[in-house]
């Protein structure tokens, strides 16, 4: 049986075991199972690691795409790209396509590299963690869980205009409002045009207004230049210019104008 080639351990992943209960009297005993899943992901080398273990060698790995074990070239080049990232220079359709076997089964020519990419990105730049959670969070309409976030990082964020507005060099430079557009999450749209605009309050629909003051964050001092509205993609797009591709969803916002600067 192959060995993770980094820990040197077996493929699996070690579930933490659950007590069992004695159906009679309710009562936990231990279990004297010892749960495991598969956790085997095997490169186009022939090596074969942990999931965690082979992220683990990120850095590394991002930097020469080459088996942290073996030193082999891993990637291939496919029409179209990858992964669009702006913080390692990879050539536009590299893929490392590997097969991973896990509890959900077996999956064949899964690429590797994106996860690679953002592992070694989020390593060098610690402090991008929370902010591409705020990301997700506008992505998932989870407008609770941005308001939270910006709460526990008040006071350990020092900006939190740049914070809010933050582009993701690993997803085409895009911010919060750009995601809360192609995802169509208007709450998120409202809450971080609130946070990060100019525009006046008296301007925002009264719906809108509510939400966003029931959330209890004020707004954030910005000038035009930092406006959110006015950030562009690594395509050069506002957040307006892909609300205009996406007609049928966000026409009656377009026709107030209050997207554009």
């Amino acid at each position: 049986m192959a060995l993770c080639k980094v820990c040197e351990e077996t493929l699996v992943l070690r579930l933490v075991p659950e007590d069992d209960v004695d159906d009679e009297t309710g009562a936990a005993c231990p279990s004297t199972s010892d749960p495991s899943v598969p956790d085997d992901l095997e490169l186009p080398c022939g090596c074969h690691f942990h999931w965690q273990c082979l992220l683990d060698q990120s850095s590394d790995v991002a930097l020469s795409l080459k088996c942290p074990s073996c030193t082999a070239y891993l990637p291939v080049n496919e029409e179209g790209p990858s992964v669009t990232s702006t913080f390692l220079s990879t050539p536009s359709g590299t893929a490392i396509f590997t097969r991973y076997t896990n509890e959900g089964g077996i999956q064949e020519n899964l690429d590797i590299l994106p996860s690679i990419t953002e592992e070694a990105y989020l390593e060098s730049n610690p402090e991008a963690r929370p902010a591409r959670a705020l990301l997700v969070m506008c992505a998932e309409g989870d407008v609770g869980g941005v308001v939270e976030l910006l709460r526990d990082a008040g006071d350990s964020i020092k900006d939190l205009t740049a914070f809010v507005t933050y582009q993701d060099p690993l997803g085409d430079m895009k911010n919060g409002l750009h995601l809360a557009i192609e995802n169509s999450q208007e709450e998120s749209l409202w809450l971080l045009l609130w946070l990060c605009s100019t525009i006046p309050e008296s301007s925002f629909p009264e719906y809108a207004r509510s939400v966003a003051e029931a959330t209890g964050v004020g707004r954030l001092p910005v000038n035009r230049e930092r406006d959110i509205r006015g950030l562009r993609d690594s395509q050069g797009r506002t957040a307006a210019d892909l609300a205009q591709q996406r007609q049928g969803q966000w026409g009656h916002i377009l026709q107030t104008g209050l997207l554009s600067l």
